[in-house]
C-alpha cells in the first residue's frame, strides 16, 4: 500500500470532500421525527450513490421496517481481511432551535469549524471513511476488503439494525467491525475508545384527575402529577450521587485501584471542564473522579420533562397528566433489559395510591469493551500514532452505542472505536460542530489502519 499516493490525493480532493460533505449535512435526516421520513430515504440513496462512486462494486438502499440501511461492498481478494464499516446517517432533532447561531442544516465554516447538525454525529465521521476508500480505490492501494454498513436508525436505538444484521450475517462477514462514532481526549492527547457505556431508556407517565382542575378550587385536594412525578424523580438518585433503584448495582464490574489508576493517568483539567460548561461545581457518585464518573459508573438523569401549561403568559391549572424521558447508562455487567425492570418495579413501587403510573421501556443496549490487546486494536494505534506523532492512550467513554453490543451477539464479530470526535463538538446540543482538522486527521488515520491491519 502506497500511502504517499494516498495522502497526496486525499490532499488534492479534500476541498472537493468537504463540499461533498456540504450536500449530505444539507439533508435533515432526523430519525426521531416522522416529518423526515422521507429524508431518511433520501439521505440513504445519497449515500449509496456516493459509494458507488467512491468504488464500490456494490451499493445499495436496502429496505427495513423502520429506515432503510445503506450497504456497500469491495471485494479485493478472497483471502484479504474485510473490514466492516459501520456508521449511521441520522442525526438528533435540532431542538431547542432558538440557540443555533447558524440554520442546523445549511453548514458553514467558522473559525477552523464545521458548524451543522450531524457534522461530526455522525455524517462528518462517516464522511471521513467514504472519502478515505475513495482515496484507497482511485490509487489503487486498498488491501482489505471492505463492507459498509450505514444505518438511519442510531439515534433512536437501532430499532431494525439488529433483524438487519439476523437477516445478512453471511454478507456481514468480516474480521473486524471499524466505528468511527466517537471521541479523543484531545487532538494532543489522542485516545482510542475500549469500553462504552450501556443504555436504559424509559418514559415515565404520572396521571392524576381525569382533566386539568383549576389550582384555586382543587389547589391542596387532589394530588398534583406534576409536583408527584418531579418527587419521584428526585428521589431516584441520592445526595450521594447513587442511583436508589433496589439492586441497581448488583452487577456492576468494581475495577481494581491499578485500573483506576490507569483510567485516571489521562490529562484532564476540572477547572477547564467547569469552565467549558460554564458550571461552578462538578457533581456525580462520591468517591469517584470525573473522568470514572462518566467512563466506569453508572448513571441516571432525566433528558426530558413535562406537564401542564408550558406557553406564554400564565393558565392556573393542576395537570391531569405529566411525563419524564429518563436515561440509564450502564457499565459492565449490567443487563440492559434487567435494568429495566427494576427501573419499573421501583417506580411503580414508590408512587403514591394518589396517582396512576404507566412506565415504558423505549430502547436499550449492553455495554461494550474492546479489548486493548486485538490485532485490530494495535493496527489502530500504530495508524494513530504515525498520524498523530504520539501513542493514542485507551479511554472509557461515557457514551453508548447500542448496536455495538449487539454487533457481537449477533455476528460474532468485535469492533474497532476510532473516533476522532472532541468534547467542544457539541454533539446532540445546539451549533453542533467538527473541526477541519479533526477531519483531515481522520482522513489520514484511516488508510493507515488498513496498512497495519492487513499486515
Amino acid at each position: 500500500m502506497t500511502m504517499d499516493r494516498v495522502q497526496t490525493y486525499i490532499n488534492e480532493n479534500k476541498g472537493r470532500f468537504l463540499d461533498e460533505l456540504f450536500e449530505v449535512l444539507r439533508i435533515p435526516s432526523i430519525s426521531a421525527q416522522s416529518s423526515h421520513k422521507e429524508d431518511m430515504v433520501r439521505c440513504a440513496e445519497h449515500l449509496a450513490i456516493a459509494l458507488a462512486k467512491a468504488g464500490a462494486d456494490v451499493a445499495e438502499v436496502v429496505p427495513t421496517e423502520g429506515n432503510p440501511v445503506v450497504y456497500a461492498e469491495k471485494i479485493v481478494a478472497p483471502e484479504a481481511k474485510t473490514v466492516l464499516v459501520y456508521g449511521h446517517y441520522d442525526v438528533m432533532p435540532v431542538d431547542p432551535r432558538e440557540e443555533w447561531l447558524t440554520e442546523p442544516f445549511e453548514p458553514v465554516v467558522k473559525g477552523g469549524r464545521i458548524y451543522g447538525r450531524g457534522a461530526d454525529d455522525d455524517k462528518g465521521q462517516s464522511w471521513m471513511h467514504i472519502k478515505a476508500f475513495e482515496a484507497m480505490c482511485a490509487t489503487d492501494s486498498l488491501p482489505c476488503n471492505v463492507k459498509f454498513m450505514l444505518e438511519g436508525e442510531e439515534e433512536i436505538g437501532s430499532p431494525s439494525l439488529y433483524g438487519f444484521c439476523e437477516e445478512n450475517k453471511e454478507r456481514l462477514k468480516a474480521d473486524i467491525i471499524l466505528v468511527s462514532d466517537t471521541s479523543m481526549i484531545s487532538l494532543a492527547t489522542p485516545s482510542i475508545t475500549c469500553g462504552l457505556r450501556g443504555l436504559t431508556y424509559m418514559e415515565v407517565e404520572v396521571v392524576g384527575p381525569n382533566k386539568d382542575l383549576h389550582s384555586d378550587l382543587f389547589g391542596g385536594a387532589v394530588a398534583n402529577p406534576a409536583n408527584v412525578l418531579t418527587r419521584l424523580v428526585a428521589s431516584l438518585v441520592d445526595d450521594e450521587g447513587r442511583v436508589t433503584i433496589p439492586h441497581f448495582y448488583d452487577k456492576v464490574r468494581v475495577l481494581s485501584c491499578e485500573e483506576r489508576e490507569a483510567l485516571n493517568e489521562a490529562p484532564f483539567s476540572q477547572e477547564a471542564y467547569m469552565k467549558a460548561l460554564d458550571i461552578a461545581e462538578v457533581e456525580g457518585e462520591a468517591g469517584y473522579t470525573t473522568m470514572e464518573r462518566t467512563g466506569i459508573r453508572p448513571s441516571l438523569d432525566v433528558n426530558g420533562i413535562w406537564g401542564g401549561y408550558t406557553e406564554e403568559g400564565t393558565k392556573t391549572v393542576i395537570p391531569s397528566r405529566a411525563s419524564a424521558k429518563i436515561s440509564m447508562r450502564l457499565v459492565p455487567d449490567q443487563d440492559f433489559e434487567e435494568i429495566g425492570r427494576l427501573f419499573e418495579e421501583h417506580f411503580r413501587a414508590i408512587a403514591p395510591a394518589s396517582v396512576k403510573v404507566n412506565v415504558r421501556f423505549l430502547h436499550g443496549g449492553a455495554p461494550y469493551v474492546s479489548p486493548t490487546d486485538m490485532e485490530a486494536y494495535k493496527a489502530a494505534e500504530r495508524a494513530v500514532e504515525e498520524s498523530f506523532g504520539v501513542k493514542p492512550l485507551p479511554f472509557y467513554s461515557g457514551g453508548s452505542i447500542p448496536i455495538v453490543s449487539g454487533f457481537e451477539r449477533i455476528l460474532g464479530t468485535k469492533s474497532i472505536l476510532l473516533g476522532f470526535g472532541l468534547a467542544e463538538d457539541a454533539i446532540h446540543s445546539p451549533n453542533e460542530s467538527y473541526g477541519l482538522e479533526q477531519f483531515e486527521k481522520g482522513l489520514q488515520t484511516i488508510p493507515l489502519f488498513y496498512k497495519h491491519f492487513a499486515k
